[in-house]
């Protein structure tokens, strides 16, 4: 029986999965924590991933692997040097610091142009943003720089020692292609004209090809027991990764609660929205992953639950004992700014309240607020000409919540799917570790694995979603 490894390192865990490569069974998982971060600045040592990720394998009971595979979170930017050493922290997705450079990107060459040349326009979160920040306020790290890359490129480093990326999550650094499967040099001369970016990114590798194999070095340093060979898979980003783990097929969409809230469906073309609203990503097989993303989801509903002194399961039980629209009161939930609308300075408005107001309202209000801005990336991705027609499905670790469940299905009024899969990236990055040890394609290994299977959630038709986010599209302006 060989087993796979699938790891998901995200901003506050490492979580891993072993399972069967060939049934797709559940051998044992674990999880470890990283260091917390509070934008607008967003950093991590790349040095305390690896230290969760050994942390959480020490707790699994088999450590015997036949291939492994990484699954991270996108769009950081890891900085090494010519050793492949740390220059400094890695900034994060969510660091928000580098928006006066993303502004000054999307001006040098124009939204239109942008969305062309890597199928997004660059925000904040964007890699490329980060390292334009790094050339303009930090020049003793930046001329220290000599390759650039993100946080599973470099977890994937240390598993074999080859620096190599996969197309999905290149496609979300601002200077890869997803339309031409090529690296645009000419981005990166937007950020240092004099620079030559050849050999300072890592080489893309396609869908079932492997990294190499796990160091012995590596092999060591993480506790994995067994002497033979484990093959490192090139790994892929977050979203990547869940796609894989529900066995996403063309028009299906998902809605992924975590600290941030993402929405995206797979399609066999490539998109360019020139608005910004809609990231023109790639997938991790070979077909194309358009995704939209909030910067605000269950963080904002820990948020209230810890100002009214409440538990969770308490929090969701008051949300759900009051009729949609809170009475009048709407969150606009953004907190630490917001990636969709582009809004990085933005904070939370919180509206409606009356002297009678209660606190089940402003729970109830926490969580429409989330889901109606979640229903606004929704929107965007359908006027960005994506079919989302398929399943509608809910991930993450929101989707425990039977709150987020009821309003989700309620405020979009379709039916909502809830895999039953508990971390769906580490899953997805099991997939991907099974499909290059095997040498099959990702629909056959999800077939086998029945990963298609979600539990139904059914809309409540007698609730005015119009009204709801009207009500709320009132305060967001």
């Amino acid at each position: 029986m060989p087993l796979v490894l699938g790891v998901d390192s995200s901003t506050q865990s490492t979580k891993v999965e072993l399972r069967d490569a060939d049934d797709g069974r559940l051998i044992a998982s674990a999880r470890a924590p990283h260091p917390p971060t509070t934008p607008p600045r967003s950093e991590q040592d790349p040095e305390s991933w690896w230290r969760a990720l050994g942390a959480a394998i020490a707790l699994l009971p088999h450590t015997d692997i036949a291939a492994v595979a990484v699954a991270a979170q996108q769009m950081g930017l890891v900085s090494l040097d010519s050793a492949l050493r740390p220059v400094r922290a890695a900034k994060l997705w969510n660091d928000t610091e580098s928006a006066p450079e993303s502004r000054r990107l999307v001006e040098a060459l124009g939204a239109q142009a942008w969305a062309r040349a890597c199928g997004s326009v660059p925000v904040a979160s964007f890699t490329v943003t980060k390292l334009a920040w790094l050339m303009a306020h930090e020049p003793p790290a930046y001329e220290r720089l000599a390759h650039a890359c993100v946080p599973h490129d470099w977890l994937t480093l240390r598993l074999c020692g080859r620096l190599v990326t996969d197309r999905g999550d290149a496609s979300g650094t601002g200077w890869w292609s997803p339309a031409e499967g090529r690296y645009r040099e000419d981005l990166l001369a937007l950020v240092d004209v004099e620079r030559d970016w050849r050999g300072v990114l890592p080489e893309v590798l396609g869908p079932l090809e492997a990294a190499g194999d796990l160091t012995r070095g590596a092999r060591e340093e993480l506790g994995l027991t067994g002497g033979g060979r484990t093959i490192v898979a090139a790994g892929t980003g977050d979203n990547m990764g869940a796609a894989l783990g529900v066995g996403l097929s063309a028009r299906d969409v998902v809605i992924s609660l975590g600290t941030s809230g993402t929405v995206y469906a797979l399609s066999d073309r490539p998109t360019a929205d020139a608005t910004g609203a809609v990231g023109g990503f790639a997938d991790a097989t070979g077909r194309f992953l358009p995704l939209a993303c909030t910067l605000n989801a269950t963080k904002v509903t820990d948020v209230f639950a810890r100002l009214l002194g409440l538990e969770r399961a308490a929090f969701d039980a008051a949300a759900l004992s009051v009729p949609p629209g809170a009475g009048g009161v709407v969150l606009l939930p953004y907190l630490d700014g917001e990636r969709t609308p582009n809004r990085p300075e933005a904070t939370g408005i919180l509206s409606g309240l009356r002297s009678n107001v209660e606190s089940a309202q402003i729970a109830r209000a926490a969580f429409e607020g989330v889901v109606c801005g979640l229903l606004d990336a929704l929107d965007a991705l359908g006027a960005a000409g994506v079919d989302t027609s398929g399943r509608l499905l809910l991930v993450g670790g929101g989707a425990k919540s039977g709150a987020f469940r009821h309003i989700v299905a309620d405020l979009a009024q379709r039916p909502v799917g809830v895999p039953g899969a508990d971390e769906i990236v580490a899953t997805g990055a099991c997939v991907q570790a099974a499909a290059v040890l095997h040498g099959r394609p990702f629909d056959q290994i999800a077939a086998a694995w029945n990963l298609g299977h979600a539990e139904g959630v059914d809309p409540d038709s007698r609730v005015d979603a119009r009204a709801v986010r009207a009500a709320y599209a009132r305060v967001r302006g």
